[in-house]
């Protein structure tokens, strides 16, 4: 164990020794007289991955490199933007709010709703009645995989079924039909 510690103990303190001299070479370049890297702040810039190096340099040798001959210049504004200019920008009528002129009172319930589309409040009425005749047929059949495959009539209180309805699947409803949903 002593001889192999021997051997290895030079080996590794000469490669100590290099490393420091070159920590040293490179950090404090003035003391030991070697020249200076090209370092200085570091500067984030969002710029391609290599930059082209200057041919030929115009500077004296003696002055140190500068820091914005690596930076990557952007385009900015020459001049400010008045505010008369932003605000006819975001003030511009194509993106103003739209005013709208097919609004029109539901027929059913008197709220207001555009014209050609269900009104919301009587759509919640048509839901939650579509929801019950579901109900009704989970009942009827036991379950969601013994559906018959005949088409479905729904009939409400004083409704009786006609002979076109011979053979259908026929709901029953205890209340009166409602006037948004029509008999066909």
């Amino acid at each position: 164990m002593a001889a192999l510690l021997g051997v290895f103990l030079p080996r590794l303190r000469g490669l100590l020794q290099r490393c420091w001299g070159r920590l040293e070479r490179g950090l404090f370049p003035g003391f030991t007289g070697g020249q200076s890297p090209p370092w200085g702040p570091a500067l984030a810039v969002q710029a391609p991955a290599f930059l082209p190096e200057p041919i030929s340099d115009s500077r004296e040798n003696d002055e140190a490199p500068s820091l914005f001959d690596s930076i990557l210049w952007m385009a900015a504004p020459k001049k400010r933007r008045t505010i008369e200019v932003n605000r006819c920008r975001r003030r511009n009528v194509n993106k103003l709010i739209k005013v709208k002129r097919n609004i029109d009172i539901c027929p059913e319930c008197g709220n207001l709703k555009q014209k050609h589309v269900l009104c919301g409040y009587c759509y919640a009425k048509v839901k939650a009645e579509t929801r019950l005749i579901r109900i009704e047929i989970g009942k009827k059949e036991g379950g969601p995989f013994n559906a018959p495959t005949v088409e479905t009539v729904v009939l409400y209180d004083g409704e009786k079924p006609t002979e076109k309805d011979e053979g259908k699947r026929i709901i029953e409803r205890a209340r009166k039909r409602p006037s948004w949903f029509v008999q066909n």
